[in-house]
């Protein structure tokens, strides 16, 4: 029996033949100049069908060169060198590969100890860091795809490959430190990332409780009465039958709960009446008893006798049972109104197909067939199923504990998740499980969630457990609201990022070393990443300080100017920063010349293309940014019905222009009139603004706040086709505002300090001397705590130390901006394994460099490595006193 046609993909799988070698028990495959395949096979019997990762191995041939010296095979190619000699087999000197531009050379069974980590298939019962599948990029250069016992393809089902011994199909990437091009090559290979639909960029809220139908409506429009927009609403697996009086566990099911949910359809037409999606919670492992309403019709479809009482057993492999599963059991529930499905899949890795794990295959057919109607956008919600699974979003990374080592962890685990092209990861945003509630964890987990790829609300069947944001106290509800708020004014950038992906270019989340390749420190800064194109995010990740009352992150800002998102604060790059921010912040930064588009109805729960945009300008440097619309749910982008507004900021000379539109594509998909407010960040002087529609001159409302340096624009609406441009004249002086960061955030320390007013009061008027010279806080020592003499002195020096223990590695990073040579370093590591005083104790100590890391958990006959940072003879902050959080302490001179 042949699938469905619409669970059949079009691939290309076939290389050219002009871009295979072949040689003695071995074929290569030259797809890029940077990426060969590699196969082995006694027989020379070699594979063409497509693998579960490889779909289109037919690229455009580059150019290379084949040399044969007897058995031996050479080929070069721009960017590689690969020499196979037969004669001495698959060992170290019978096959390497030289990258050209490096010198490195791979040997065949090389380690990669460079690695730089992918993601895994679930975080269920996890409490911070745990180790990470291997990714396609390494610092070493090159990565190794063993792709030889990956399930096929063929006609569009599963096949299993020829298990004859000794066969070898391997892919080597040779990218060096080009780790763009390594992802946008991979792409081209296995597959686009889908776009997906609009209203998935929003707030989701979900949790494991058996809510009434009543009960759950009524949640809903609490949301909507406390003005927290939402767009999903899914309903985890209380929806069906649990109770079934046979052997069934329960967790498996397809017939509504009637107890609980006594009119289905008229709960999703309610449901989708206020503005949401609906989702339904799936475990299909256990198959379909004789409880289920569709047991008779799947029993008799599949052959079987439904009086027998026998279940139906699983089996996603077969392709009659497969129709069934799909046609008895899931597509009359989506008539009724769900939208999609949340793939919870948690049992096993077999199937009746040899090396077949279930959750790649089931995100797969599961993904094609909700995308059956064109009106309906498809995407999975489930784990992650291995390489290729960036063609299924959305991920869901599975059930964690309640705490603040979850919470750093999936900041890391977000960004090195585009290792592998899988960017849309959705996380149980305030923890699933067990751990400690805790209205501030909530409060930095829910702003984690604002500058993620997708917002979901959760947790498990616990009433201790508060994910409504009205449960907490006023200041959480107030915090909450404006996160949430904040997320759905994001969802046209969001959006615009995820066309771009699906484009081929990047993905929403990127750790620092995919833009910042060459430099070290992108490779030392886990807490933050590139949030799109154009913004950092560093979310606060620990809990604020009991004497600064301010939480702290560290931050790399790479070299060019960068400004605070929501104050337009100037901060230098090719610096690290302590960011100290109070409950209320997250510290994002905009580059020079962003633009960041924004909805202006952040209290809405709808997602559709807004009448109205905030425009978010930041000054020094030219850029480009496309605002991409359409209908947010169809196939009909695909056909062109979308539309791209154009955004062009132009710094040159002295008088900088933004440039808005016209919008080209299909105007249908967008209002027909459209209003805009731009927002210019960091201006120093009273500017004067010329706003012109078409060339003719605008009458706007504007107004200039010379504190922030943030002038306001607010236009009439204009038509799509209209282009907007915006120039902007200083009166006097140079328009862009670079005063010193130091002081704002010294006077926001002072204001937060738990400490004595007279102190506060000494301090701020001895300001510039304080500046001038950070020994004058000598005078101060006694009335400050060791945390707030810290904040001060890492703010005043621009040099500090921090502690990281959120990837599983615990490394300390050192900095000095300004390469102060008051700032000492001292790097002590004990030797368990000898009794040599000699060699037992290793001490080193001098100025501290502009940057450094180093490691502090050492191999196992290494005792603990100890790191202390001091700041004359002052204070010092010692690395073994306090972990993370590395509590300071008095420092003895050097």
């Amino acid at each position: 029996m042949k699938p469905a046609k619409h669970l059949r993909v079009q691939l290309d799988s076939v290389a050219d033949p002009k871009a295979v070698v072949a040689a003695t028990r071995a074929r290569f495959t030259v797809l890029t100049s940077r990426l060969l395949r590699l196969e082995f096979a006694a027989d020379e019997h070699f594979e063409d069908r497509p693998s579960r990762t490889f779909w289109h191995r037919r690229q455009v041939v580059p150019c290379f060169e084949v040399l044969h010296d007897g058995e031996a095979v050479e080929i070069m190619t721009e960017h590689l060198h690969l020499r196979y000699d037969p004669r001495l087999g698959l060992t170290a000197h019978g096959l390497l590969v030289t990258l050209l531009e490096s010198g490195l050379t791979w040997h065949y069974g090389d380690h990669d100890v460079g690695n730089l980590g992918g993601t895994t298939r679930t975080l269920d019962k996890t409490d911070g860091p745990i180790p990470l599948d291997p990714g396609l990029l390494s610092s070493g250069g090159w990565t190794v795809v063993d792709d030889s016992d990956a399930p096929l393809l063929e006609d569009g089902w599963i096949a299993a490959r020829d298990q004859r011994a000794g066969r070898i199909d391997l892919y080597f990437f040779g990218y060096g430190r080009d780790f763009t091009a390594c992802l946008h090559d991979y792409r081209r290979l296995s597959g686009a990332v889908p776009l997906l639909p609009r209203w998935a960029l929003g707030n989701w809220w979900s949790r494991y409780w058996p809510y009434r139908q009543d009960e759950l409506l009524d949640l809903m429009r609490d949301f909507r009465a406390h003005e927290l927009p939402l767009s999903v609403c899914v309903i985890d697996m209380d929806w069906h039958i649990t109770h079934t009086g046979n052997a069934s566990r329960g967790w498996t099911g397809y017939t509504w709960n009637q107890d609980l949910f006594p009119t289905p359809r008229a709960l999703l037409a309610d449901l989708h009446a206020l503005g949401l999606k609906t989702a339904l919670n799936l475990h299909p492992a256990d198959g379909v008893w004789p409880h289920e309403a569709a047991y008779p019709v799947m029993a008799r479809q599949l052959g079987g006798d439904p009086a027998t009482g026998e279940p139906v057993v699983f089996d996603i492999t077969d392709p009659a049972f497969t129709q069934a599963y799909f046609e008895i059991l899931h597509h009359p529930l989506e008539a009724e109104g769900v939208d999609f499905w949340w793939m919870d899949w948690q049992q096993g890795r077999r199937t009746a197909c040899s090396d077949l794990d279930p959750l790649w295959w089931l995100n797969h057919l599961h993904f094609l067939d909700l995308g059956r109607n064109p009106a309906r956008r498809s995407f999975a919600f489930s784990r992650w199923g291995g390489l290729g699974s960036h063609r299924y979003p959305i991920g869901f990374s599975g059930d964690t504990v309640v705490s603040w080592r979850s919470l750093a962890f999936q900041v890391h685990f977000t960004a090195t998740a585009a290792n592998v092209a899988f960017g849309w990861w959705s996380h149980d945003i305030g923890g699933h499980m067990e751990g400690i509630e805790d209205a501030e964890l909530y409060v930095r987990w829910l702003q984690f969630g604002v500058f993620s790829p997708i917002l979901r609300l959760h947790s498990t069947q616990n009433p201790f457990h508060e994910r409504r944001p009205w449960g907490w106290d006023t200041q959480t509800l107030a915090l909450a609201r404006s996160a949430m708020q904040l997320r759905h004014a994001l969802i046209p950038y969001l959006y615009s990022i995820a066309w771009q992906e699906h484009q081929g270019g990047a993905a929403l989340l990127r750790p620092m070393y995919h833009l910042y390749p060459q430099a070290p420190e992108a490779y030392r800064c886990p807490g933050q990443y590139a949030f799109g194109s154009e913004l950092i995010a560093a979310p606060f990740t620990s809990p604020c300080d009991r004497d600064t009352r301010l939480g702290r992150q560290l931050i790399w800002l790479p070299a060019g100017d960068w400004y605070h998102f929501f104050t337009g604060q100037h901060y230098s790059g090719a610096a690290w920063h302590s960011f100290y921010g109070g409950l209320d912040e997250i510290p994002v930064f905009a580059r020079a010349g962003a633009i960041v588009v924004l909805a202006d109805e952040p209290a809405a729960s709808g997602v559709n293309n807004p009448r109205a945009l905030t425009v978010h300008v930041f000054p020094g440097a030219d850029n480009r940014f496309e605002l991409y619309e359409d209908d947010g749910e169809s196939h009909g982008y695909q056909h062109g019905a979308r539309v791209v507004t154009a955004l062009l900021q132009q710094c040159s000379g002295t008088a900088p222009r933004l440039r808005v539109g016209p919008t080209c594509g299909d105007l249908s998909v967008v209002p027909a009139a459209r209003s805009y407010t731009l927002i210019f960040h960091a201006l120093s002087v009273p500017v004067q603004a010329l706003v012109t529609c078409d060339g003719q001159r605008l009458r706007i409302d504007s107004r200039q706040d010379q504190e922030s340096g943030r002038l306001t624009l607010r236009l009439p609406p204009t038509a799509p086709l209209s282009a907007l441009e915006v120039t902007l004249e200083a009166r006097q002086g140079n328009l862009q505002n670079h005063d010193d960061a130091r002081i704002p955030t010294l006077i926001k320390l002072l204001k937060a300090f738990r400490c004595g007013s007279e102190a506060k009061r000494g301090l701020y008027v001895r300001m510039h001397e304080i500046l001038a010279d950070f020994d004058v806080l000598g005078a101060y020592r006694t009335a400050l705590s060791d945390s707030q003499l810290r904040a001060l002195l890492e703010i005043l020096s621009g040099a500090g130390v921090h502690v990281c223990e959120d990837t599983g590695e615990s490394f300390a990073v050192v900095w000095n901006n300004l390469d102060d040579q008051r700032i000492i370093v001292r790097w002590s590591l004990e030797n368990l394994g000898t009794w040599d005083p000699q060699q037992r104790f290793r001490q080193e100590q001098g100025p501290a460099p502009r940057f450094a890391h180093f490691r502090l958990a050492q191999a196992a006959s290494n005792g603990p490595c100890s790191l202390t940072l001091a700041y004359g003879a002052l204070f010092a902050v010692d690395t073994r006193r306090g972990g993370r959080a590395a509590r300071a302490a008095p420092a003895s001179m050097p």
